[in-house]
């Protein structure tokens, strides 16, 4: 097997618990995203574009509709003889098998799998963040600085920095303090969870690390602060585009109403790079001579019969006569009775907002939710009522 410059390990077996029901049932990588995409679908298109051809994916919770989903890759032209994109569940060996641990853990246990490629250098992403990014641009950054290990970094506003992998460099971009998470960080130049390494000094790292009974087996708590303690050759690399961590129904809600602005931050129109997934195959979209849409994304197979204001529609959304959707997200088969109002909220795939029912306020602070397959009707909210 021919030698690869660079593969990519792809790290998709988040749980994602504060997406809350959008995850009850559905790895973080697969939710749905800007009226057509999964949110893995980022990350793999950024994949192909970058030139890297060889893309381990590793999963774990609720594997069952992202693998499907995944397939062999085809729809992100990673679909090949050699190298292309292997999904890498957690298995049982010879001499026993866990769940992966952590995220440096689950790359532990793929060792072998990149060792048939005999990299120079490996790629670590995440399948749960929405951006655009060339990682040959990254790669080359790391080559020039001959760095042991090169991570993306983008500057977050001062109240988000305790929510991140919080770097300092010095005027050279080469790391000189490490904190995750921290309750008063020093800088706001966080991780964005991507890491080019030189793969010997990885694999070293992941052995001791997976040695010491202590570590919690994670990048940015044991992996990167013990090659920081060690005066490896760490770097920044700065990114100056959109990037988003949807990890919150806040996050989420707020990255598909990005679409929505005059002038997007993400442009996912562009031809130069285009983020690819699987064609749903639906029907064009049907808007009755009444229906009215403004500043939304309505996709195939739509049937609108209501108002949609500022607001993203997947496939196969049904909004019947008299309903209005205002700043919402209504994932695929949802469907929005007669005379029902959504307004700030998430509906998940194939819910039904009865007739008259009311879903979110303009007024509240907070998205409602409304979870896959959920029901919400007159008569239930009446019980509820009645019980209280």
């Amino acid at each position: 097997m021919r030698r690869n410059e660079c593969i990519a390990m792809l790290l998709a077996g988040g749980e994602g618990r504060r997406l809350g029901v959008l995850t009850k049932d559905l790895a973080k990588p697969a939710v749905h995203f800007g009226g057509k995409y999964r949110i893995i679908d980022f990350t793999l298109s950024n994949c192909i574009h970058s030139g890297i051809e060889t893309v381990g994916v590793l999963t774990q919770y609720q594997p069952l509709v992202l693998n499907q989903y995944l397939g062999i890759g085809s729809p992100w032209g990673l679909d090949r003889r050699e190298g292309g994109m292997h999904v890498l569940p957690p298995y049982v060996r010879s001499k026993g098998g866990t769940w992966y641990k952590g995220t440096a853990n689950a790359i532990y246990q793929n060792i072998g799998f990149i060792e048939r490629y005999d990299p120079e250098h490996v790629l670590i992403i995440s399948g749960d963040h929405i951006y655009k990014m060339n990682y040959d641009l990254l790669l080359e950054a790391h080559k020039e600085k001959r760095a042991d290990a090169t991570i993306a970094v983008i500057t977050v506003p001062w109240a988000d920095a305790s929510r991140f992998g919080i770097l300092s460099v010095d005027e050279d971009s080469r790391v000189v303090e490490f904190a995750e998470k921290p309750k008063k960080p020093n800088s706001n130049l966080a991780s964005m969870g991507v890491y080019m390494f030189s793969w010997p000094v990885l694999r070293e790292a992941l052995i001791r690390d997976e040695a010491d009974k202590s570590s919690s087996n994670d990048f940015g708590k044991d992996i990167i602060p013990t090659l920081l303690k060690e005066q490896a050759r760490l770097f920044s690399y700065r990114f100056n585009g959109y990037w988003k961590d949807v990890g919150t129904i806040e996050s989420l809600w707020q990255a598909n109403m990005d679409l929505l602005d005059d002038e997007p931050a993400l442009h996912l129109d562009d031809r130069s790079w285009r983020i690819f997934s699987v064609n749903p195959n639906r029907p064009a979209q049907y808007v009755a001579p009444h229906a009215k849409i403004s500043s939304s994304i309505v996709n195939e197979g739509c049937l609108v019969d209501g108002e949609v204001n500022r607001s993203v529609l997947f496939q196969g959304v049904m909004a019947a006569e008299g309903s209005i959707i205002e700043d919402s997200v209504i994932m695929p088969g949802a469907a929005i009775g007669r005379g029902a109002r959504v307004i700030r909220a998430i509906v998940g795939e194939g819910a039904v907002v009865g007739d008259g029912c009311v879903v979110g306020s303009i007024d509240s602070e907070e998205i409602a939710v409304v979870g896959s397959g959920e029901t919400i009707s007159l008569k239930a909210e009446m019980q509820e009522v009645e019980q209280v």
